[in-house]
């Protein structure tokens, strides 16, 4: 079977090709040989727009505050938005060998494709296979000294850049982000069957843009009718990590570059979970 036809499932194929006859492992990609990662995280969604990356930063933020060092993989390379929730700007710099990531006030490392253009608001036009190895190249070739977490905020859906980090990077877990209305249980059920297939562990999942707390009575508002969570959760067997309010304050932050002063308690639990990942056998 051609590989632009292939569905990456052997389990359903009959095709006798080269991809049945390698194990995982095999499609890995070695790291920088500066690099020292501990464990990588990736933030995922089956669809756009639920907050994935607002996850992915609070995450690296409460993961800092806990005294671990930090990165943030920015997978969306068609959508970066990493730097901006950071108020990084600045390029990445290089020395014609290897790339060093940028660092947030708190020393949190990013790297993002941002960061490495000279006009910030320039449109990528790149066809799969180009976007695919410069998320490759993000893991090769920049340096991740001493990182003790490196969550990888992926695009939505289950394209080339999913597909490539889950075969390429050493991923450890992944956590699922979603909305309460109710296609939500198909935005799950693609991003838990595509981790499955990879044969990735699920952390659990967060709820995004789940209520608003009225700022007079304090009473939460379901602005998008009642979650239909829990029982998505059941179905598919899987920790609910956090529900996460609307909340204009914690927008403006992040439109203002302020990401690492959003106290961000909703996502203890996801914290907790990736803080408990077993450590990788040397």
């Amino acid at each position: 079977m051609s590989e632009e036809n292939c569905g990456h499932d052997c389990s359903a194929c009959g095709e006798d090709c080269p991809s049945r006859k390698s194990s995982p492992a095999d499609f890995l990609e070695k790291p920088n040989p500066k690099s020292k990662v501990g464990r990588v995280v990736g933030v995922v969604s089956g669809k756009g727009g639920v907050g994935k990356s607002f996850v992915t930063s609070a995450l690296a933020v409460l993961l800092n505050r806990r005294g671990f060092h930090t990165g943030i993989l920015d997978a969306d390379i068609t959508g970066p938005s990493i730097p901006k929730v950071f108020g990084v700007h600045e390029r990445a710099k290089g020395n014609g060998r290897d790339i060093f990531p940028a660092r947030t006030k708190t020393g949190i490392d990013l790297i993002s494709v941002n960061l490495l253009l000279e006009d910030e608001s320039a449109p990528i036009v790149w066809r799969g296979p180009m976007i695919a190895n410069i998320v490759k190249q993000f893991w090769t070739d920049v340096v991740w000294a001493d990182v003790d977490y490196l969550f990888v905020d992926m695009p939505p859906g289950t394209g080339d850049v999913p597909l490539t980090v889950f075969q390429s990077l050493p991923v450890d877990g992944i956590v699922i982000v979603t909305s309460p209305q109710e296609l939500v249980s198909l935005i799950v059920a693609k991003a838990v069957n595509m981790a499955k297939m990879m044969k990735i562990p699920i952390l659990g999942v967060v709820e995004n843009m789940s209520y608003v707390k009225c700022p007079d009575c304090g009473k939460e508002i379901r602005v998008f009718g009642e979650s239909h969570l829990d029982g998505t959760a059941r179905k598919y067997g899987l920790k609910i990590l956090g529900r996460l309010p609307l909340d204009p304050a914690v927008a403006r932050k992040c439109d203002a570059g302020l990401a690492e002063e959003i106290p961000a308690p909703w996502l203890d639990a996801a914290a907790d979970a990736v803080q408990n990942l077993p450590k990788k056998q040397q």
